[in-house]
């Protein structure tokens, strides 16, 4: 049984009667079907109650039939998400560069990126090696400055973080 006919929440319950509907009237390709089904899986059920390993699986299943470039933006993204959750940033960075590749403009891909950045310049800080630590800030500002100029309403802490440091507007 596909998880999105399990679901015990009734807020994922009304959201799979909801894109079901959606499946039956709106035409679609029975590629893109399949795909949506997938990604629907892996979003609101399995990476949602932390079943990452299922999410995984949902996500490489709807990039087999997924042929458009923003879709698969956004199911690398999510790709990116789940590896973000597992504590896996090199392999999360390979997916959110592979979802910029084919959608520059996704902002949380962006703020993602830089969030990691950050945490490794603060890795680093706390290694002692405060010249590869600045290289990584400067890294994360860099991303942050591409994503709020995408999304100007929304990362009000990394704006912060820049005006503080000094490295907004470089």
């Amino acid at each position: 049984m596909p998880r999105s006919q399990r679901n015990d929440n009734f807020i994922d319950k009304t959201f799979t009667i909801v894109a079901d509907i959606l499946l039956r009237i709106i035409p679609m390709a029975p590629g893109e079907k399949e795909a949506f089904t997938y990604y629907r899986d892996g979003v609101m059920s399995a990476q949602s109650e932390g079943e990452y390993a299922e999410a995984l699986q949902n996500y490489y299943e709807a990039m087999r039939p997924e042929t458009d470039p923003y879709d698969r933006s956004y199911i690398l993204y999510n790709i990116g998400l789940v590896h973000t959750s597992n504590g896996e940033h090199t392999k999360a960075l390979e997916y959110y560069f592979q979802a910029l590749e084919r959608n520059p403009s996704l902002p949380q891909a962006l703020n993602n990126t830089a969030l990691i950045c950050h945490y490794r310049g603060e890795q680093a800080i706390r290694q002692g090696d405060p010249e590869t630590a600045e290289a990584w800030f400067d890294q994360a500002a860099e991303y942050w400055e591409q994503a709020i100029a995408l999304a100007p309403g929304n990362y009000i802490e990394a704006q912060n973080w820049l005006k503080i440091t000094g490295r907004f507007g470089e």
